[in-house]
């Protein structure tokens, strides 16, 4: 049991660093002038590419994450849990 969670740790970690690695690298690449602007009555919402990426990186350890914790769970819930 303990190995399978030193696994999980593991697997949470390189997604996270791999995310925020890509995060970064892609808010670096990006120009911050270059963007969608969302046009309204009163105001202007403009969005850059690069906060788009670096958000949408997070996002996807966050999701990563999320599946690796609930597949833990499941298996652990699953059929052979009541032994």
């Amino acid at each position: 049991m303990l190995a399978q969670t030193i696994q999980l740790f593991f697997r949470i970690l390189f997604v996270w660093a791999g995310g925020l690695l890509l995060a970064v690298a892609v808010r670096a690449v990006l120009p911050d002038q270059s963007g969608l602007s969302f046009s309204g009555a009163k105001t202007t919402l403009f969005i850059p590419y690069s906060r788009m990426g670096f958000w949408t990186c997070v996002w996807a350890a966050v999701t990563v994450t999320i599946l690796v914790v609930v597949r833990a769970m499941v298996s652990d819930l699953g059929p052979g849990a009541a032994r």
